[in-house]
Parts: structure tokens; C-alpha cells; sequence
């Protein structure tokens, strides 16, 4: 008759092997069920409450992200050619009227300054007497002109210049 002894003797082995076989298939399963988990996080996240995939929507945010960084750049684009154009443009006149001969009455002579942001523009004056009128229209650079400017002149000039800048 074979005893428990001889038995044990005989399949020691056969417990180590078990356990052998066991775990792999353990961790096997505990890393599916957690593959599972994962995936039915994932197609929650991928399906919203709109039932748009995730994957669309950011594919459309990234196309609408494009086109406004385009219609940005024109907008920037447009926006620095009207300011150029603003400063360059007439954005300051001043007005002076005057008595240009002490037997005159009204001040029917005037001194009109037109200039833009640099300060570049005309200087316009009449000149009343009983007799005439006269015109004369002088060119203006940076606050300055070349040419002879009278006291009228050069005070609408200044009024002109430190008018406040856009």
C-alpha cells in the first residue's frame, strides 16, 4: 500500500507548478478587466452628450482655430495700412481770424492750418484790404515750412501740432 508520505514524495513539484500557471493567468485577467474599465472610459469620453465623437469635434475646433488665426492676421494686416494711412491723412485744422490792416473792420482776414499726426500739412491765408484779397497757401513739414510764416500762421501751426494725436 503507497502512503500519504510516498505520495507527497512523489508531487512535491506539482504545487511550485501551479503556481506557475496560476499567476500569469491571474495578472492576465486583472490587466483585462482593466483594459475593459478603460475602454468603456474612453467611449464615454469619446461620446459626448451630443453624441459628436470627440475626435470631430476637435478636428472642427482646429479647422475654426485656423480660420480665425487667418482672419486675424488679414484683419492685422488691414488694420496697419488704415493706420498708416490715418496718420498721413488730415486729422488737425485750426482757424484764425484776423484784422490784417488796423482801418479795416471784421476780421475778414484768416489764417487756416491742415495738418496730419507728423505735423506735415498746409498753412492757408487770406489777406483782406479794401482794395484786394489775397491767398497764399505754404507747404508744411514736421511743424515747419520753408517759407517766410507770419505771426497768424505760426500760432494756428501750433494749435494744430498740440492737438491731441489718435
Amino acid at each position: 500500500m503507497i502512503t500519504i508520505e510516498q505520495i507527497m514524495s512523489q508531487i512535491w513539484w506539482i504545487a511550485p507548478l501551479a503556481i506557475l500557471i496560476i499567476l500569469p493567468y491571474s495578472l492576465l485577467l486583472l490587466i483585462y478587466l482593466r483594459i475593459k474599465k478603460f475602454e468603456k472610459a474612453h467611449k464615454s469620453l469619446a461620446i459626448l452628450m451630443s453624441g459628436q465623437s470627440l475626435d470631430k469635434m476637435l478636428d472642427q475646433n482646429t479647422d475654426e482655430l485656423e480660420r480665425l488665426r487667418t482672419s486675424v492676421n488679414q484683419t492685422n494686416h488691414r488694420l496697419q495700412i488704415i493706420e498708416a494711412k490715418s496718420r498721413s491723412a488730415v486729422d488737425r485744422a485750426e482757424l484764425l481770424r484776423f484784422n490784417a490792416f488796423d482801418n479795416m473792420g471784421s476780421d475778414l482776414s484768416f489764417a487756416l492750418a491742415l495738418l496730419n499726426q507728423e505735423g506735415d500739412g498746409v498753412v492757408i491765408s487770406s489777406i483782406n484790404s479794401r482794395e484786394d484779397s489775397r491767398v497764399y497757401a505754404k507747404p508744411i513739414s514736421s511743424g515747419k515750412s520753408k517759407y517766410h510764416i507770419s505771426a497768424e500762421e505760426n500760432i494756428v501751426i501750433e494749435k494744430a501740432l498740440k492737438a491731441q494725436k489718435v
